[in-house]
Order: structure tokens, then C-alpha cells, then sequence
């Protein structure tokens, strides 16, 4: 199935959209922050922090499942994305392992949609183009080996992500 029929881009709060699972890019304590990770917190209540604390905490590029609490979807798939330092500290392939990672969780929970937001591109500072480039790349070879889930749907806070991510994507499903 192309990437087109699967990858959907929009403009919006993550927080806010009912998928099965909603990706959070989270801090490696897995306790809270500021930006995506600090608003699922918030709006999902206490419930997402205390299953956070018994994980006990993530390493860059991995992920982990909890409980969604009060938010619209089921399940939160935090993975912790890298800080860019550069680009010589195995920044790249540290993120494609937190899409990829996220999306193997999803697969594994039989999870038919998720929701990702644009990771490490806020206060982490990753170059915004190069991170969709790696996050586009890392879906497209995902859903060639894997049915679920069917639906991804890339969440955009700012209208600069979701101007690159439109772009990608209608490249990359030529």
C-alpha cells in the first residue's frame, strides 16, 4: 500500500485526536516536560504519570506503552527523541529508531492508528526538514513489511512542520 494511502498529515494538538495510540516525545525519566510531552501529562491526567514512574524511564531512540488516562485515544507510545548536537552524535539514527520503535509497539499491541507528533524538533532542536525526512523515510520502509497499523497519522503543532510534511509526502508517494 502506498505511503499515501496510509500517512496522513494535519495541523494540530495532538492531544486532541482519537486514534488508538498517540506518541509522545517524551523526556528519558518519562515524568513529565514541557512542550507535546508536558500537555499529554496534563490533559491525561495522573494516571499516564504513575504508569511512567513503574516504566521508571526510556533510553534515547526506544519506547515504551501506557495507559492514554483521559485523552481520546487508548494507548500513549512514549519515545524519547535525540537532541541534536550537530549532527555527528548518532542523532539520525537515533530518531528513526524512536519512529521506528514507536510503530513496532503499535504493531505488537495490534494497534490499527496512531498519531505522531514532529519528535526532537522543538526545544531538542533538530533541524525540522532532515527530522521529516527521516520520519517519512523510517513510515515509508515500516508499512512495507507491516499491515498495522493502517492508519498514521503525523500530528503538526506548528504550520512549518506541516508545511514540510506535505510536501514529503506528496514527493515521496510519486
Amino acid at each position: 500500500m502506498p505511503l499515501n494511502e496510509r500517512v496522513t498529515v494535519i495541523k494540530g494538538d495532538i492531544t486532541t485526536v482519537k486514534t488508538d495510540a498517540i506518541v509522545n516525545a517524551a523526556n528519558a525519566s518519562l515524568a513529565g516536560g514541557g512542550g507535546v510531552d508536558g500537555a499529554i501529562h496534563r490533559k491525561g491526567g495522573p494516571e499516564i504519570l504513575k504508569a511512567c514512574l513503574k516504566i521508571g524511564g526510556c533510553a534515547t531512540g526506544e519506547a515504551v506503552i501506557t495507559t492514554a488516562g483521559n485523552l481520546p485515544a487508548k494507548y500513549v507510545i512514549h519515545t524519547v527523541g535525540p537532541v541534536w548536537c550537530g549532527g555527528n552524535h548518532n542523532e539520525k539514527d537515533l530518531l528513526r529508531n524512536a519512529y521506528l520503535n514507536s510503530l513496532k509497539l503499535a504493531y505488537t499491541h495490534n494497534l490499527d492508528s496512531v498519531a505522531i507528533p514532529n519528535i526532537s524538533t522543538g526545544i531538542y532542536g533538530f533541524p525540522k526538514k532532515l527530522a521529516a525526512e527521516i520520519a517519512l523515510q523510517a513510515v515509508a520502509g515500516f508499512i512495507t513489511s507491516y499491515d498495522i497499523p493502517a492508519e498514521i497519522l503525523f500530528v503538526c503543532y506548528d504550520e512549518d512542520n506541516f508545511i514540510i510534511y506535505n510536501s514529503l509526502v506528496e514527493k515521496l508517494a510519486q
